[in-house]
């Protein structure tokens, strides 16, 4: 699944249902083109991360862009974009 460009306020909602709609399934998320990572997608991704290791399946983040990185890193949770190991 790619993710946005844009990950704000505003693309939360639609990225829990995304995300909820692929429960239970492998996910490897492309973060390539992500150019800015707000807090509360943030939140969406890791308890995404947290609910596929519940689970027992994979939940990546590959291809993390710079911008992806930085912004987590900012965000107290670089480790989600070290998550970028191909599954």
């Amino acid at each position: 699944m790619k993710l946005p460009q844009v990950l704000d306020l505003a693309a939360a909602t639609t990225l829990r249902t995304q995300l909820m709609e692929r429960r239970g399934q492998k996910l490897a998320l492309d973060g390539g083109e992500v150019e800015r990572l707000g807090g509360l997608c943030l939140q969406v991704l890791i308890a995404a991360r947290n609910q596929w290791r519940v689970d027992g399946v994979d939940f990546h983040i590959v291809n993390p862009s710079p911008a992806f990185a930085d912004g987590a890193r900012l965000l107290g949770a670089d480790d989600i974009a070290s998550l970028g190991d191909a599954p």
